[in-house]
Parts: C-alpha cells; sequence; structure tokens
C-alpha cells in the first residue's frame, strides 16, 4: 500500500478554526411556476450586454 497523506491526527483541522455564524433568517423562495417566471426574465427580458459578450448563469464569472 502507499503513503497516506498526513496523519489524520490534523483530520477536520480547517473546520474547527472557522468562526461559528448564526444563519440568517432569508425570505422564502419562489418555487414552480413563479420561479420559472423570474428565470425567463432574467434571461431573456432584462438581457444586458455584459463585457464578456452573452450574460451567462453565474454572473459572478468575468474574464
Amino acid at each position: 500500500m502507499g503513503k497516506v497523506h498526513g496523519s489524520l491526527a490534523r483530520a477536520g483541522k480547517v473546520k474547527s478554526q472557522t468562526p461559528k455564524v448564526e444563519r440568517q433568517e432569508k425570505k422564502k423562495k419562489k418555487a414552480g411556476r413563479a420561479k420559472k417566471r423570474i428565470l425567463y426574465n432574467r434571461r431573456f427580458v432584462n438581457v444586458t450586454n455584459m463585457i464578456g459578450g452573452k450574460r451567462r448563469v453565474n454572473v459572478n464569472y468575468i474574464k
């Protein structure tokens, strides 16, 4: 058998270091027909030409 990458003593190190943040209350997301309506409007009605050309699903992605 090959060697294991690091010992299991370090398992969960990063998760234990990160500060605990309480969950925020959010509005209920739309479902069904209403959600499809929002997606349609976002993709086809309010089309804005971005720097990278066509608007993509992940808006944060700009080269």
